[in-house]
């Protein structure tokens, strides 16, 4: 993982491997300014040559890619060609807490109901008086934006990067490499066939439509046949294994379903539909191309089918941040098989200072003041333990007590009653928790886990 580096005057400088931020740091010629994402900062040094850069996002409901690339450009055997050549640098993952906040919000929403009909104090309805801003988001979707602008800001101040990338819509039919085409070559381009293929396999679930058969080999089926006049729209498309398209052939869904009437009308319910929460995604995507453009970088966008089709085309395994890696227009790929820094938005705490139970009692009651003796509940630490039982180094982040008494959660498990004298800051708490993930973790793993 590319090591980020900043000059003298705290200007961003292009990052170094790790094998020289070691030597810099061992001759006395830098200080260690963050962690995560690791960066030093040089005492000799004011400004350099820089090289393109190119933060590439990869947007999801739940998790964010994230990848910094090195463009340069390499002939093409054909004359007169050039092809756009990326060096990967760094990548990460942005898990979002979206889901987190919509449980907080509906939790909220419940008590001040239950206030409503209890015969406590009460809290009256507001009704009509209420406007929203044009381009209003949900708080949970709206976190989403907030955090990934947020970090792309963090990412500027450590690196010079000269654009961006976004994977704009998930699904584009309309976007071949000639934009000049029409008529029936306008779906014959060289991306002809991802974007039909990913759109069906997200509003399918990767599932057999007929018989439920997962991790098989899929292919499109035509729910009215060809030979019946059915046409290769993909409201009549849908996804079959090779026994259930074969068995099915010619005839039409009405026939072939003949003794399973709730299973057809699932399926032409479903044919019809359009992909399930795309309307949220793809506003919070336009929201954030917004947002990107007021950075002042010039912003290339792309679509999921071509994010695929040039990561089928190049080898490379699905993972988000190497998702992030092949948005846009890639030729060559390279140096992709990196760390990945897995960013958790974990929030800064909450303005409450009463736990409750599920019927809005007060059961505990927090302290008023974050910090205790220097340190606050996230806090990166490094505990140095001289004797007992619990005696050795535990690096972690720190959940304080009024006591001075400490918990240190390591990547082994958390390390309970830690006192505050053995406990040296490294990173103050900035809303986020930080992993590093050695080898792409893929989504069949993911999800595996």
């Amino acid at each position: 993982m590319a090591v980020f580096v900043l000059d003298r005057q705290k200007h961003p400088l292009m990052p170094c491997t790790e094998k020289r931020a070691r030597l810099l740091l061992e001759r006395g010629r830098a200080v260690v300014v963050r962690l995560a994402p690791f960066t030093i900062r040089l005492k000799d040094r004011v400004g350099e040559t820089r090289q393109p850069l190119r933060l590439k996002l990869d947007p999801g409901s739940r998790v964010t890619g994230l990848a910094l690339v090195r463009e340069s450009a390499t002939r093409d055997p054909e004359p007169g060609a050039v092809e756009r050549l990326e060096h990967g640098l760094w990548f990460g993952e942005l898990e979002h807490r979206g889901q987190a906040i919509r449980e907080a919000l509906e939790q909220r929403r419940h008590c001040r109901r239950a206030r409503r009909a209890r015969k406590t104090r009460y809290r009256e309805p507001r009704f009509l008086n209420r406007t929203r801003r044009d381009g209003w988001l949900p708080p949970s979707l709206q976190h989403r934006i907030g955090t990934t602008v947020n970090w792309v800001e963090r990412l500027q101040r450590l690196a010079p990067i000269t654009a961006l990338s976004q994977e704009l819509v998930r699904f584009d039919t309309q976007a071949m490499q000639n934009p000049e085409i029409s008529g029936v070559e306008y779906q014959q381009g060289e991306l002809a066939g991802y974007e039909v293929r990913e759109y069906l396999l997200e509003k399918w679930n990767r599932t057999c439509a007929y018989c439920g058969a997962t991790h098989v080999p899929l292919e499109i089926e035509h729910i009215v046949p060809r030979a019946k006049g059915g046409s290769d729209r993909v409201s009549n498309l849908t996804l079959a294994c090779r026994p259930c398209n074969e068995h099915k052939g010619n005839r039409l869904i009405e026939a072939f379903l003949k003794g399973r009437p709730v299973l057809l009308k699932q399926i032409q319910a479903q044919a019809q539909a359009p992909l399930q929460d795309a309307a949220a995604v793809n506003a919070t995507r336009w929201a954030l191309l917004n947002a990107l453009k007021t950075t002042g970088l010039a912003v290339e966008t792309g679509s999921g089918g071509r994010t695929k089709f040039n990561r089928t085309r190049l080898g490379i395994p699905k993972t988000h941040a190497l998702d992030a890696a092949c948005v846009g227009a890639v030729d060559q790929l390279r140096d992709w098989n990196r760390p990945v820094l897995a960013i958790r938005a974990t929030g800064r705490g909450a303005y409450r200072r009463t736990r409750t139970f599920n019927n809005g009692f007060p059961r505990a009651y927090l302290m008023r003041h974050k910090r205790v003796n220097g340190f606050q509940t996230g806090d990166w630490v490094r505990a140095e333990v001289p004797k007992g039982k619990k005696a050795g180094v535990h690096v972690g982040r720190v959940a304080i007590r009024r006591t001075g008494s400490f918990n240190v959660q390591t990547p082994g498990g958390t390390v309970a009653g830690i006192s505050h004298r053995y406990c040296r800051l490294l990173q103050r708490a900035d809303g986020y928790g930080y992993t590093i993930h050695t080898k792409p973790v893929t989504e069949d793993a993911r999800r595996a886990a």
